[in-house]
């Protein structure tokens, strides 16, 4: 029993660290409205149908002069929201309309004239997507599920996660291995009809111009 205790070990620590890789903390600049450098995104992949949990917590107060926008997005035009003068914790919660790539983005512009001696907000986000932005400790409290299940359910769900997405990376390889072999179908066949069309036109020159000499008596 050992080598599977180990497995699972190593699972779940992985599991943990792709859990926790999404925060993030750093700090964003004030800019002036005019200013299109201002704008500050983090992406990242989701695929379709699945839950999506961001928490921002930005510091500062309403009124210091800066204010902080969130704008929401992903790759193929779909909005999930747009929180304007963000401050303290703000929690959004959203389900992907598609496979792409989404966007969380931070914009940090002065409200007023007068100038700001720290033009910075600090800002702490938080992604979870899948099984860790379901709230398990009310699933638990739901099913009456006993700790040591409740962890089982939620690695459960992540290996199933793991495995959807290993299964769309594979039919994303046969459709790339699929365009690939077709394209160099078309380069073989385009080369072939070239060298054919060049074969043609040098055996036609070549009647042509002995058909000339012969007319002018050279040969």
């Amino acid at each position: 029993m050992a080598f599977p205790q180990s497995i699972l070990r190593s699972l779940c620590s992985l599991l943990f660290f792709l859990a926790c890789a999404e925060a993030l903390k750093f700090d964003i600049e004030a800019k002036s409205a005019g200013d299109r450098s201002r704008e500050r995104c983090i992406r990242n992949f989701v695929a379709k149908d699945t839950l999506v949990v961001v928490t921002a917590t930005v510091d500062g107060f309403k009124g210091d002069g800066m204010k902080v926008d969130m704008h929401i997005k992903d790759a193929v035009g779909n909005e999930y929201g747009k929180p304007k003068d963000v401050v303290g914790e703000q929690r959004m919660a959203f389900t992907s309309h598609a496979d792409a790539s989404f966007d969380v983005c931070f914009e940090n512009h002065f409200t007023g004239s007068r100038g700001v001696s720290n033009p910075f907000r600090h800002i702490e986000l938080d992604i979870d997507i899948g099984a860790d932005a379901k709230d398990w400790s009310a699933v638990q409290a739901t099913e009456k599920l006993k700790p040591v299940e409740t962890e089982l359910r939620r690695i459960e769900e992540m290996v199933q996660e793991i495995v959807a997405e290993m299964d769309y990376l594979r039919s994303r390889e046969q459709k790339l291995r699929d365009t690939n072999e077709s394209t160099n179908n078309r380069v073989k066949w385009f080369a072939f009809s070239t060298m054919g069309m060049l074969v043609a036109l040098g055996a036609w020159q070549v009647i042509y111009l002995r058909a000339y000499f012969r007319s002018k008596h050279l040969i």
